[in-house]
């Protein structure tokens, strides 16, 4: 495959699913600002939507630092000159996708563009600031339609596992950068050396209500809710949620998942140039199977994500070495 086919391949996939993310990430904001809070503790929030996508100072420039609900959602889902606003990613996720149209089947190529089109008719209206979570819905399902699709209609080749390569990276990024922003606001830092004091006090007493829905949307940002319920069956612990998103091989939008599968179809496309990214990649996979959440906490989460963030990183900057288009 010509490395500029699978260049293009790999970015679709990417932006269709960074896309998704912003509109998880965005949704449960939004959810969580409807509860009563403080002005402070709303905007913090929204900061910390801002921080997971490192655009902080880009938002401060452009909207000279007032960080409300409907700034950041204008500049996060309709900001044509916000290169990770949903908008641009559905517009790049198009362009990367008709750039190979003869190496798509008709179906992923037609849901791609009609996704596109549609999203530019319920922007127009601006119909999303009076109901958010509509089109956070929509974007999802359209991000759920597209994986279907190609897993359905393409021939399981190169270009089949590129595609895969680029959502499931993607979205170990992702799940990453929301696990340390959402554990940082909530001051969790501390709780890897709390764990060995079972059943004693972890800092100040806090309202368990509000727990209960902070945990529970950070869940439902990712789909986890019933997951954990099914695989947990009690109450909402901030170390069981990290467990599940970090360690569970079985949830699918966990590090541990999308890393086995980064390295699954990284195998099958593998050639003589790309055996120290698929060792790397292994070797973070190997790191997460054998992994145990009590000496991640004990280590320090923020540390562990930011290094996990780090290695990903390193990890797409060797596919585009060995498979890619150069980067400059």
């Amino acid at each position: 495959m010509l490395s500029r086919t699978a260049d293009h391949l790999f970015w679709m996939s990417r932006y269709m699913e960074r896309a998704e993310n912003t509109a998880r990430m965005l949704d449960v904001n939004y959810q969580t600002s409807l509860l009563p809070q403080s002005a402070d503790a709303a905007e913090k929030g929204w900061k910390g939507l801002l921080g997971i996508s490192e655009l902080s100072g880009d938002f401060a420039t452009r909207y000279d630092g007032a960080v409300s609900a409907r700034n950041v959602m204008q500049y996060m889902v309709a900001d044509a000159q916000n290169p990770s606003s949903i908008r641009s990613c559905l517009m790049a996720a198009r362009e990367n996708a008709r750039a190979v149209r003869g190496t798509l089947t008709t179906e992923v190529w037609e849901t791609q563009n009609q996704t596109w089109l549609e999203f530019q008719r319920l922007i127009a209206t601006s119909d999303f600031q009076k109901d958010p979570s509509t089109l956070f819905e929509w974007v999802k399902f359209r991000s759920h339609l597209s994986r279907g699709v190609t897993v359905g209609t393409m021939l399981q080749d190169e270009a089949f596992h590129f595609l895969r390569i680029g959502s499931f990276l993607e979205r170990a990024d992702n799940t990453a950068r929301l696990l340390d922003v959402k554990f940082h606001a909530a001051d969790l830092e501390f709780f890897g050396s709390a764990q060995s004091q079972a059943g004693q006090s972890q800092g100040p007493a806090k309202d368990v209500e509000y727990d209960f829905y902070h945990w529970s949307a950070i869940l439902r940002s990712v789909s986890g809710f019933e997951v954990y319920r099914k695989a947990y069956r009690n109450v909402i612990l901030p170390e069981k949620v990290a467990e599940l998103l970090i360690l569970r091989p079985d949830m699918p939008r966990s590090l541990a998942a999308c890393m086995q599968e980064v390295v699954g179809n990284l195998r099958m496309v593998a050639n003589e140039q790309s055996g120290e990214t698929l060792r790397q990649a292994g070797r973070l996979r190997a790191d997460l199977q054998y992994g145990r959440i009590d000496e991640i906490l004990a280590t320090g989460l923020h540390a562990f994500l930011t290094q996990f963030l780090d290695r990903v990183n390193t990890i797409g900057v060797g596919i585009s070495r060995d498979f890619l288009v150069p980067v400059q």
